[in-house]
């Protein structure tokens, strides 16, 4: 009788999931790259034992989930936490500028973060309206090129409608959350840029992008996970597009932090990545800048933190 019941539980759940617009992993919960016994047995050890196989579960634990809105679907990668270094460590080498200093050591819980920038797709079906530069005349209509000429205002606003459909806490990623997970986390190779020391590799920017003339094909944004991943399977994070984090912009310092938030106010916001419209050097896992919150460009975008 127990077994039934936990049974009806989990098949509950599932049906729950999938009615709720969230697929986990199609079903595949204990992520074997198959759906089958397995992952129903995963989950009544679950519930009745608290563990997930021979581990326990903290249930508070993220874990990567797909969501659809309005038909666009996207995936938050889980990040373990960990501790790390922030600022312009050594493989950054001369490249490194004044205000990626000090590097210092951050401690961060685990959290999700975007596997890719906001499309324009996601960005449509949750405000009902495109405001990028790079849709229609020209360049042509592809809803999977990352949304940008936004604010950091206007992505305030587009985290509040999301958050209103999908039930859940989306927001920007801090800064620190944001170097950690380009980084590659804990499975980080110590790279220069997001997954790689050859930026080619990774991103788009001014070699490839900006540099080529207007006249161009590859001229402008691109889509989405079109270059190689990182370490943590997230795309994009050196170059296509900027993308704005929660903290207000200040100087670093030497202490060491945990979760930090940046200061309590300010003018700037911080922004991180670099774009399709820059150079290598700014496409860097280190290189951070400051951005009005009011303005909005044509090579700034965002990327969702959970």
């Amino acid at each position: 009788m127990k077994r039934i019941s936990a049974l009806f539980i989990v098949l509950s759940l599932m049906l729950a999931s999938f009615t709720a617009g969230m697929e986990y992993q199609r079903g595949d919960v204990d992520q074997d790259g198959n759906v089958g016994i397995s992952d129903v047995t995963c989950l009544i050890d679950y519930l009745l034992y608290g563990t997930w196989g021979d581990e326990p579960v903290n249930p508070d634990e993220p874990v990567t989930e797909t969501f659809t809105v309005g038909g666009v679907t996207f995936t938050m990668v889980a990040v373990e936490g960990g501790t790390f270094t922030m600022g312009a460590t050594a493989e950054q080498g001369g490249d490194a500028l004044d205000w990626e200093t000090p590097a210092h050591q951050v401690t961060l819980s685990s959290y999700c973060i975007g596997q890719t920038e906001v499309t324009q797709a996601l960005w449509q079906a949750v405000m009902g309206s495109n405001p990028s530069y790079f849709n229609g005349g020209n360049y042509g209509t592809n809803l999977q090129r990352p949304v940008e000429t936004v604010s950091w205002y206007d992505c305030q606003t587009f985290l509040t409608q999301l958050n209103q459909l999908t039930g859940r806490t989306f927001r920007l990623p801090t800064e620190a959350e944001w170097e950690f997970a380009a980084r590659g986390g804990n499975l980080s190779q110590g790279y220069k840029y997001a997954g790689s020391n050859t930026i080619g590799d990774v991103a788009w920017y001014y070699d490839n992008s900006y540099g080529l003339g207007s006249s161009n094909p590859d001229y402008g944004t691109h889509a989405v996970a079109t270059k190689a991943a990182n370490e943590l399977g997230l795309y994009d994070m050196s170059g296509n597009v900027w993308e704005l984090c929660q903290d207000w912009y200040d100087s670093y310092s030497s202490e060491a932090q945990t979760n930090p938030m940046g200061p309590s106010s300010g003018s700037l916001r911080v922004f991180r990545g670099g774009g399709w419209y820059d150079d290598a050097r700014l496409c860097r896992v280190s290189y951070r800048y400051d951005f009005i919150p009011s303005n909005a460009c044509y090579h700034i975008g965002l990327r969702l933190a959970l």
